[in-house]
């Protein structure tokens, strides 16, 4: 058997006339029926996102053609490469750059990928655990480097996380916390109260003490903030964010609207700060994960990561949606 003649087994989306989408999990692929690239990778485990659901379920705006197999993490090995940065058996990992929405992603057991996308695993990371982390904890650490580049330190006063139960909310809690962070965690879920302050929370919130809030300001509370719902959430959250912070925003599990003023902007010098996640410069990226191989707390690893089979994923995806996953869950091939 050749190379090209290897099984591939991977969930495939396809669209039907009518715009709703099928997913069905083949096992008659093989690595001819891949994309294009220069690397090919054995994944070893994927991760389950929200946009990942969103996919899965034929929302639309995610997927850019079918048909596609979605999955924007995946991390494993080189297999083959005719690109002079990897070799034969180098760990890697990938997140973003349109993958599992307009390139072939991770719910596979191989994936050929371009080379710019792939980042070498820092030494000593599995893929499990890589993708415990995966796109969710990679935007988290953007975030907490985003407000550090600002200059915020954990001296200046609270910072708060919203959407904490989920993928970007626990790793972010848990980061901020083993930094020094005095963290509010704010969540719709807040029976999930042990969970978040198992992780390092000091202090748990409704959704509804933020997104309720109406006033262009309100008293001031938080040095900073990292938001990944977006929509009237964000904006309590700018309205109560102190002189001179700053709130990094980087999802929309609630909203992508925001009804605003520029009153946090002008009156209190409130930056609003953006996450770019998917195209994230590769120096950043190296940075980024270097950082979570030593900072992230063993404590998120123990108690906010799940495993599951890629037979799973559909019915997880609806559970993502529906707000009913908590922290981390890697799908393995």
């Amino acid at each position: 058997m050749t190379q090209s003649d290897v099984q591939v087994r991977a969930l495939v989306l396809t669209q039907n006339e009518d715009k709703t989408v099928n997913a069905e999990l083949r096992h008659d692929l093989t690595v001819q029926d891949l994309p294009e690239g220069e690397v090919l990778v054995a994944v070893e485990a994927s991760s389950l996102n929200y946009k990942d659901g969103l996919a899965v379920l034929g929302r639309p705006g995610v997927v850019r053609r079918y048909p596609m197999v979605p999955g924007i993490d995946l991390a494993g090995s080189v297999v083959t490469s005719t690109d002079d940065r990897y070799r034969p058996g180098d760990p890697v990992l990938l997140t973003g750059w349109g993958v599992g929405e307009g390139h072939w992603g991770g719910y596979a057991t191989h994936a050929r990928v371009r080379a710019d996308w792939l980042t070498h695993r820092p030494e000593g990371m599995t893929a499990s655990t890589a993708m415990a982390v995966g796109t969710a904890g990679f935007t988290a650490m953007l975030s907490v480097m985003a407000l550090e580049d600002h200059g915020l330190t954990p001296d200046m006063g609270e910072v708060v996380v919203t959407g904490a139960s989920g993928g970007v909310g626990s790793v972010a809690v848990a980061l901020l916390a083993a930094r020094g962070w005095t963290v509010v965690a704010s969540t719709g879920r807040t029976d999930e109260g042990d969970y978040l302050r198992a992780l390092g929370a000091s202090e748990i919130i409704g959704r509804e003490v933020l997104s309720d809030l109406k006033r262009p300001l309100e008293k001031e509370r938080f040095a900073a903030g990292i938001d990944s719902v977006g929509g009237s959430t964000l904006a309590g959250l700018l309205a109560s964010t102190r002189r001179g912070g700053a709130v990094a925003a980087c999802g929309l599990a609630q909203s992508s609207d925001l009804h605003t003023t520029v009153m946090p902007f002008i009156l209190r010098g409130v930056s609003l700060l953006g996450i770019d996640s998917v195209m994230c410069p590769p120096d950043r990226r190296e940075r980024a994960w270097a950082r979570l191989n030593t900072e992230l707390p063993q404590a998120l690893l123990d108690t906010g990561v799940h495993t599951a089979p890629l037979a799973d994923v559909q019915a997880l995806a609806a559970q993502i949606l529906a707000g009913q996953v908590r922290g981390r869950t890697v799908i393995l091939p």
